[in-house]
């Protein structure tokens, strides 16, 4: 799903999804090699300039920059757009996430960030269009996920995706 800018409600330039061969199976500790695949397909190809690129997750795994599956994708997009990492639940003993509260929720999402300021970066997702916890985009695009992988849980979208 890409969009022009972080507080667009509904104005979405391209929805798709994209299916390059087969996922590898889950690999403990090697989430990222399951999904790197993929994502790298998506961007490559994309019609448009991407000036940053949001996962579902950590960067960074640690304080001391252990990296998630963003790092690993920041490096294999070869450091030329950034990167964060939106994460729902906290992972471990994380002290270097900037956790954001959005609408009524007490439960923050946990953003890091590698290629742009980790502040920045927070701010970004916490401006994003939607009352809820989740920016209403990145739902929607984790919906399209799910339902392109044949993984819905809930009731369809009628919003056109």
């Amino acid at each position: 799903m890409l969009f022009k800018d972080w507080s667009d409600k509904d104005h979405i330039v391209i929805v798709g999804t994209v299916r390059d061969g087969v996922p590898m199976s889950y690999e403990a500790g090697a989430f990222y090699k399951r999904e790197l695949p993929l994502l790298l397909a998506v961007i490559d190809k994309s019609p448009m300039e991407i000036s940053a690129v949001v996962v579902d997750g950590y960067v960074w795994l640690g304080h001391e920059g252990q990296p998630g599956l963003g790092a690993h994708l920041y490096e294999a997009i070869e450091r030329r757009t950034p990167v964060i990492g939106v994460a729902k639940t906290k992972y471990k003993d994380d002290t270097w996430s900037a956790p954001v509260l959005r609408g009524a929720s007490r439960s923050p999402l946990y953003i890091t960030s590698v290629g742009i300021d980790r502040a920045e970066a927070a701010e970004n997702v916490a401006r994003m269009s939607g009352d809820g916890r989740m920016p209403k985009l990145l739902s929607r695009a984790d919906r399209r996920a799910r339902m392109a992988l044949g993984r819905t849980s809930g009731r369809p979208s009628n919003s056109g995706d």
